[in-house]
């Protein structure tokens, strides 16, 4: 193990893409009991820790993590906002860019950081997995740069996320295999507790103590499942500084709403009376109102004041939360969003587009074989397609030439026009078709995406939608249909934010922008681990430049082997209709 890991070493330093430091990190995957909500359960954890552990780096620094899976079962890791330049091979996710590392066995991913300052995170790329492994990346300023706001007095990660009682990944695959609904979390959590407004939680309530008068710099990271959440603190204010690892014009705010996959970097006074302070997160339910059964748990955590006062007293619970649907909140805040688009962090939105797509994400149905009857089972799509995994990583199958793997027909539009976001659909558009199709790119194509969200089975609501390997701009955004007249003369090309994660409005668009500029494997995707699971998902294929400075860099000396998943046992078939269907073996 140790020779291989010396051998991957020797392998990075050989082409010097190390412009940084180098750091080693070793993550160690193996059950552990953890008990919540009054119950003790197992689960996969990396280093025993619930969140895992803390990468820090400085912006342009390089890391490998040689991930040991003791584990029962494959996974993969991906380092979520990384533009890993010319390297999808330690890109992570399951299927796209590797195959899982499986039990009793390790692999070695080399992370290079190049542009990305502030904080992301990492998690686990396969089935549900990442509900219980992930955790933050610490991005740091060069020295000779810093901040672009005063120093801060210290800083604090929190990192959200979602409890289940259950097994998880066993549920889900139930559930994919029979169509149901797949699971519920039972509560969320900050920093791996629920909070003391939960069941059995009261002693173990994270708590963050600060000192009067001294300024924080509060990383926060939606590891949260399928929901995006508010976030406040009880009479204090937050200065929003920072998202996706780029730095925006602070926004001053009470409260923020944060999507899954996102992370923000927020500025905090600790400016208040001696005492302690709810720091409070409550799911926000973008769907269809009537819709009841979701986790309304709230999860807190606890700001306390260093100093003399009585603590008999309970905290104050921030009466700025907004209720579960509550839109107003989420919209204005999004509003605010802008980069600094400065001398020292200055912005490059591509204006000669040569590629330009218009992606539908939507909710459907698919007929499913199961026992010798086609039952109807839930899907999602991106432009009416499903996608499925197939028995080999995409990645080494182009690089490899193999075929039969995908094809390069993602196509660029809807196969229909109608409006989307209309109570009642059209009936012959609910039905997606499954497939492995990518989006071929030429090197340094410029594109334009915008997405559109569906009412399809009466489900709309909010999709935060991530790209592998890039940041793009988000140029506009609003409700409704989108105008391809009137709405692009809204375009924000002076400071539109530079994201990886950005949220799709229920009933409305979002158009973005980016430059080819990284070759290689590239998946997109809904951050909602259901829609996920469901095929709302594509990848980007980006050829080579001219140059081997312009090309995907060649394999690692080992990569995992491949067998099949769940996911990869579903076989396409024709039906009358002509829509290519999954039928489970």
């Amino acid at each position: 193990m140790m020779g291989m890991l010396k051998l991957i070493l020797l392998y990075g330093m050989f082409l010097g893409l190390a412009q940084g430091k180098v750091h080693y990190h070793e993550f160690v995957l193996k059950e552990a009991n953890f008990r919540r909500l009054c119950e003790t359960k197992s689960m996969l954890v990396v280093n025993n820790s619930f969140p895992g552990p803390v990468i820090r780096v400085t912006k342009g620094d390089t890391v490998y993590v040689n991930v040991q899976n003791q584990g029962n079962y494959g996974l993969t890791i991906h380092w979520h906002g990384v533009h890993q330049p010319r390297n999808s091979w330690s890109d992570g996710p399951e299927y796209i860019t590797q195959c899982p590392i499986e039990p009793g066995s390790n692999f070695t991913y080399e992370i290079i950081f190049s542009d990305e300052e502030g904080t992301l995170w990492w998690h686990a790329h396969s089935d549900w997995t990442r509900h219980s492994v992930h955790g933050a990346i610490v991005i740091l300023p060069k020295e000779e740069t810093g901040y672009p706001f005063p120093q801060p007095d210290g800083e604090e990660i929190l990192v959200f996320g979602s409890w289940y009682k259950g097994d998880v990944n066993k549920e889900v695959n139930e559930d994919l295999e029979t169509g149901n609904v797949t699971p519920q979390s039972n509560a969320y959590t900050i920093n791996g507790q629920p909070g003391d407004l939960c069941p059995c939680s009261n002693e173990s309530t994270y708590r963050w103590q600060v000192e009067h008068g001294k300024t924080y710099l509060l990383r926060l990271v939606s590891a949260v499942m399928n929901v995006e959440i508010y976030f406040a603190i009880a009479q204090h204010n937050l200065t929003v500084v920072g998202m996706s690892g780029s730095y925006v014009k602070p926004i001053l705010t009470d409260v923020v709403m944060i999507s899954p996959g996102q992370t923000m970097d927020v500025l905090v006074t600790a400016n208040q009376p001696l005492g302690r302070y709810y720091m409070a997160a409550r799911q926000y339910d973008s769907i269809r109102q009537g819709v009841k059964n979701y986790d309304k748990e709230n999860v807190t955590a606890i700001l306390e004041y260093r100093g003399n006062y009585t603590t008999s007293v309970s905290p104050s619970f921030p009466n700025n939360l907004p209720t579960y649907a509550d839109f107003s909140p989420a919209i204005e805040f999004m509003k605010l969003i802008r980069s600094l688009a400065n001398k020292d962090h200055p912005i490059n939105v591509p204006q000669n587009i040569t590629t330009r797509m218009f992606v539908t994400a939507s909710e459907n149905n698919v007929l499913v074989d199961l026992g010798g009857e086609n039952v109807t089972a839930l899907a999602s799509s991106l432009n009416n397609i499903s996608w499925v995994n197939p028995t080999t990583d995409v990645l080494l199958a182009y690089y490899r030439n193999i075929s039969g793997i995908y094809t390069a027909d993602f196509p660029d539009n809807p196969p229909s026009f109608f409006n989307f976001t209309e109570d009642d659909s059209p009936d012959d558009t609910t039905l997606s078709i499954q497939g492995t199709k990518v989006r071929m790119l030429n090197y340094n194509e410029e594109v334009e995406i915008v997405f559109q969200g569906t009412n399809l089975l009466d489900v709309s609501m909010d999709h935060p939608m991530h790209l592998h390997g890039y940041s793009f701009y988000v140029i506009g955004s609003g409700y409704g249909v989108f105008d391809i007249e009137t709405d692009p003369k809204g375009y924000n090309f002076d400071d539109p934010p530079k994201l990886n994660t950005v949220t799709l409005p229920k009933n409305g668009w979002v158009a973005t922008r980016f430059k080819a500029s990284n070759p290689g494997v590239w998946l997109w995707h809904c951050h909602y681990e259901r829609h996920l699971s469901w095929g709302m998902s594509s990848v980007f294929i980006v050829k080579n430049g001219g140059t081997p400075e312009t090309s995907i860099r060649e394999p690692p000396p080992y990569l995992p082997p491949c067998k099949d998943s769940f996911t990869s046992r579903l076989l396409q078939y024709e039906n009358s209709d002509g829509n290519r269907l999954n039928k489970i073996d």
